[in-house]
C-alpha cells in the first residue's frame, strides 16, 4: 500500500513538473489561438472630425473608415515590423511633430540609405485624387502604402515576408480579424495592410490653424503684419503683371491645387536634362519633365527643409527663388514670374504662412504612436 501511494506521488509530481515545463509554451500559442478565435468584426464607424470651412472628405466606399481599421492602420504605421530589418516604420520619416515629415532634405531608409526626394507631409491626403507621391505615380493612398516596403531606399522589404510576419505576430491576427473579419490567419494580406494604413491616413486632417480661427472662425484679427501678408499673398495688386500672387497654385482651403507643375527651380537646355525627370517618369510625356507636386502649405513652418529634393532650408530662401522668376524653361507653370518684395514684404509673407500653422494637429493624441 505504501510503496502504491509513493508511486502515486512520485507520478503526480512528474506530471506537474512536464506541465509547468510546457506550459508557458503551450498557453502563450493557446492565447493567441483563443484571442483570434474570439475576436469579433467590429465595423463602428469612425466619424472625422472635420471643421465647418473644408470640403467633405473624400472615403472610397471599398475603404469606409471604421474604429477598428484606423486603429490598426495606425499601429502599423508606427511599426518597423514592416522594414527588412524591422528597425523603421512609416513613422521614420513621417514623425507627427514635424507634420508627419522627417526634417531631412533627403529621406533616409533602412540602414541610413538615402532617397532621391524630400518625405512630403501626410497631410489632407484625404482631399487628393490627383496622384500620390511627388510625382503623383500612384492613383490611391492604397497603392501608396505598398511602395516604401518594396523600395531598396526605403524600407527594403518583400510583400511576402511582410504578410508573412503579421501572419506570424501575436497581436495582429485578432486585430486584422476585428478590421476586416477574416476568418484565417493566412487570410491577412499585404492589400488588407495597405486598407487599414489608408484608413489611418485619410484621418490626417489639419484645419484648424490660427487663419482658420480668424477668417472662418471670426475669432479675433489678424497681426498688421499678418494682414499684410494676406493681402500679398491673395491679392494682385492692380497693374502690376509682375506680381502673380501665390494663391494660383496654393488656394483656399488646401492651400494646394493638388496639381503639377515646373515652379522654375533650375535651368536646363531642354527638357531631357533634369536631374530629377519628375512627373514625367510617370506619363512619359517628355512636357512633365521637371514637374512636381504642388504641396500643401498648411503647417509650413513645421516642414522645412522645402521642396522635392529639400534645397531650401528656410521660408526666406523659397520666397528669393521665387522672387527671381524661374529660368524661362518651355513648361515653367506660366505663374513664375518675376517680381520684387522688400525685406518688410517677405517678412510679412511668412508672418501669414506662419498663420497656417495648426498646433492641435501635431498635438493630436489620435495620431501619435500607440506603442
Amino acid at each position: 500500500m505504501h510503496r502504491i501511494l509513493i508511486f502515486c506521488c512520485f507520478l503526480t509530481l512528474g506530471l506537474s513538473l512536464v506541465s509547468c515545463k510546457k506550459d508557458p509554451e503551450i498557453c502563450v500559442d493557446c492565447l493567441e489561438d483563443l484571442a483570434f478565435k474570439q475576436a469579433v468584426r467590429d465595423s463602428t464607424p469612425y466619424v472625422l472630425n472635420v471643421p465647418s470651412w473644408l470640403p467633405k472628405p473624400i472615403i472610397p466606399s471599398d475603404n469606409v473608415l471604421t474604429m477598428k481599421g484606423v486603429a490598426l492602420g495606425r499601429r502599423l504605421f508606427y511599426d518597423p515590423i514592416l522594414s527588412k530589418d524591422s528597425t523603421q516604420s512609416c513613422a521614420s520619416c513621417h514623425s507627427l511633430d514635424k507634420s508627419f515629415t522627417d526634417g531631412l532634405p533627403l529621406s533616409k531608409g533602412e540602414k541610413g540609405l538615402v532617397g532621391i526626394r524630400n518625405s512630403m507631409a501626410l497631410v489632407n491626403l484625404a482631399y487628393n485624387t490627383r496622384g500620390f507621391f511627388w510625382d503623383g505615380r500612384v492613383n490611391s493612398l492604397e497603392n501608396q502604402v505598398l511602395h516604401p516596403i518594396e523600395d531598396p531606399l526605403e524600407m527594403n522589404n518583400t510583400i511576402q515576408e511582410v504578410e508573412l510576419r503579421l501572419r506570424r505576430s501575436k497581436m495582429y491576427p485578432a486585430l486584422f480579424k476585428e478590421a476586416f473579419g477574416i476568418t484565417a490567419k493566412n487570410e491577412i494580406t499585404i492589400d488588407l495592410l495597405a486598407r487599414a494604413i489608408a484608413q489611418f491616413e485619410r484621418t490626417l486632417i489639419s484645419g484648424n490653424s490660427r487663419y482658420d480661427q480668424i477668417i472662418w472662425g471670426q475669432k479675433g484679427f489678424p497681426e498688421e503684419d499678418e494682414a499684410r501678408g494676406i493681402e500679398l499673398f491673395f491679392i494682385e495688386f492692380a497693374g502690376n503683371i509682375n506680381h502673380p500672387g501665390c494663391s494660383h497654385c496654393h488656394f483656399n482651403p488646401l492651400f494646394t491645387d493638388n496639381q503639377f507643375r515646373n515652379n522654375g527651380l533650375d535651368y536646363v537646355a531642354s527638357l531631357l536634362d533634369f536631374k530629377d525627370p519628375g512627373r514625367r517618369n510617370t506619363t512619359q510625356n517628355i512636357n512633365d519633365s521637371g514637374r512636381f507636386r504642388v504641396p500643401t502649405l498648411r503647417n509650413i513652418a513645421f516642414t522645412a527643409p522645402y521642396m522635392h529634393d529639400g534645397r531650401f532650408k528656410t521660408l526666406e530662401e523659397v520666397l528669393q527663388q521665387y522672387e527671381k522668376g524661374g529660368h524661362g524653361v518651355i513648361n515653367e507653370d506660366p505663374n513664375i514670374l518675376p517680381f520684387k518684395l522688400s525685406d518688410r514684404d517677405k517678412k510679412d509673407l511668412i508672418a501669414f504662412l506662419n498663420m497656417l500653422s495648426d498646433p492641435s494637429f501635431i498635438n493630436n493624441k489620435d495620431f501619435s504612436n500607440p506603442f
